[in-house]
C-alpha cells in the first residue's frame, strides 16, 4: 500500500483521537465541579431544579428545595454548581449591587454637572388614540368666519365680467 491510501486512514484516526480527548477534559471539569460542592452551595440539576446542598456523600448529594423538601440525588445529576450570587438572583431576585457597573446611555450625563437640566419642551406623548377620541370640534371664531363665508364662491369657469 502506498502512503496516499494510508493517508485518510491516519486523518481520521487523529480526529477521533482529537474529539475523545476534549470529551474527557469536560468530564473531568464536570466531575471537578461536582467535587466542589459543599453544604450551602446552590446547585441546577439536569432537570432545572434549583437547590442548596445540604448534605455531600461519595455518590449522592442530598439537597434542600424548599421548606421541609429534602431530595436526594446522585451527584451526576448535578448539572451546574452556582455562585451566591448567581443563585440569589435567580431563585430569589435578588441583585447585587450594581451601581458601579452602569454605563450611561449618552456622554452627556458624564460631562454635566449633578443638578438636573431645566427643560421647557413638552414630554410627548406617544399612546395611542382610541376611535372615541374624535377630531375636536371647530371653536366659535372659527364657525364664525364659517358663516360669513356662505356666499358662492367662484369657479375657475365663472367670472365677474360681462
Amino acid at each position: 500500500m502506498s502512503l496516499v491510501t494510508l493517508l485518510p486512514f491516519i486523518v481520521l484516526i487523529g480526529a477521533m483521537f482529537l474529539m475523545t480527548r476534549s470529551a474527557k477534559k469536560k468530564q473531568q471539569q464536570a466531575a471537578d465541579m461536582r467535587n466542589q460542592m459543599q453544604p450551602g452551595s446552590g446547585i441546577r440539576t439536569l432537570g432545572g431544579l434549583y437547590a442548596t446542598v445540604k448534605e455531600v456523600s461519595d455518590d449522592t448529594v442530598l439537597v434542600d428545595a424548599g421548606p421541609g423538601v429534602e431530595l436526594l440525588f446522585a451527584k451526576n445529576a448535578i448539572g451546574a454548581v452556582l455562585s451566591d450570587d448567581e443563585y440569589n438572583r435567580i431563585v430569589h431576585g435578588i441583585e447585587h449591587d450594581l451601581k458601579s457597573d452602569v454605563v450611561p446611555d449618552d456622554a452627556s450625563s458624564l460631562t454635566e454637572a449633578d443638578e438636573p437640566a431645566a427643560s421647557d419642551e413638552k414630554p410627548v406623548d406617544l399612546a395611542k388614540k382610541d376611535a372615541d377620541d374624535k377630531v375636536e370640534e371647530p371653536s366659535d371664531a372659527v364657525a364664525a368666519e364659517a358663516k360669513t363665508d356662505d356666499e358662492p364662491k367662484k369657479t375657475d369657469g365663472d367670472t365677474d365680467a360681462k
